[in-house]
């Protein structure tokens, strides 16, 4: 399935992804509107990460000017308590809006957004709580489809057909679901398995360096250091990278030489792109890979 992603992603400041073929919003930071102007009539579903400011400030907007019967249906982190608060204080301001959606999601939640499309809620460790507490989340976009079970697809055409007359037609397939796109939100690197199959996967990649170049706060939540989506990504299954949520300390020049260093150290030769502190991109597929 070909997407058309566009977005914004500088820390601190604003993050959001518009996959716009699906009708789905990766996180809602500010200007969201102002940048896709119509085309936000298109967002049905919005899936935030987190409660960090960068992440939401846009959803009054979009909701104030979208807002329809049942539309849109605005996902969020079971055990933030900012949005069912967002929510009464946009019921209040624009009482027109009373048919979106709020919906608290947590990890084996599944989130139909098409007949063929499901969202399954991650967790992440970029807010710091208990084990049963869900205040961020990743978020896998896949694609479901129902394909004939592998023990029968050798069999004849007609043998195929007998069995779907004397045993009804779910007993000759099985489901099938493709990790479309895959996005991080924010959060540190946790594991290598979790991202493994997607077609696309949009990560966050706050700070360049080590522990050195960053300031560490001890109330701060985690974000990702670029050699570690990097290495992570070399030794799994990927298809396409989107690297974003970069520090707006760094320079295009230092983030585009630091990604092209890194494809050579581990041997990375899939197509990766990025959004660049300040800039929104339309359309990040149809781009020329930082690494080619």
């Amino acid at each position: 399935m070909k997407l058309t992603i566009s977005g914004y992603s500088t820390a601190l400041f604003s993050t959001w992804y518009f996959l716009e073929e699906l009708g789905i919003l990766m996180d809602a930071g500010d200007g969201l509107t102002a940048a896709l102007l119509q085309k936000s009539r298109k967002i049905n579903y919005v899936f935030i990460s987190h409660a960090d400011r960068d992440h939401l400030t846009g959803l009054l907007q979009l909701n104030q000017l979208n807002a329809r019967a049942g539309l849109p249906v605005i996902c969020y982190p079971r055990d933030s308590s900012s949005f069912p608060a967002m929510e009464e204080f946009s019921k209040r301001f624009d009482p027109h809006i009373a048919g979106t959606q709020w919906r608290a999601v947590a990890p084996g939640d599944e989130i139909w957004v098409k007949d063929d499309i499901v969202v399954i809620p991650v967790r992440n460790e970029h807010v710091t709580t208990g084990e049963h507490i869900i205040r961020s989340l990743s978020y896998k976009v896949m694609q479901v489809k129902q394909k004939v079970k592998p023990e029968l697809a050798v069999l004849p055409p007609e043998t195929i057909r007998q069995i779907i007359m004397d045993q009804g037609k779910e007993s000759t397939t099985m489901e099938v679901r493709t990790n479309l796109v895959g996005y991080s939100g924010d959060t540190p690197v946790q594991d290598l398995e979790r991202w493994d199959g997607s077609d696309i996967l949009i990560h966050e990649a706050t700070f360049l360096a080590s522990e050195g170049d960053m300031k560490i706060v001890a109330h701060k939540n985690k974000h990702s250091k670029l050699e570690e989506v990097m290495d992570m990504v070399s030794r799994i299954r990927v298809k396409q990278l989107i690297l974003g949520h970069f520090s707006s300390r760094y320079s295009a020049e230092l983030i585009d030489r630091s990604i092209k260093q890194l494809c050579d150290k581990y041997g990375i030769s899939i197509p990766v792109f990025r959004l660049l502190p300040g800039l929104t991109v339309r359309d990040i597929l149809s781009g020329t890979p930082v690494n080619k």
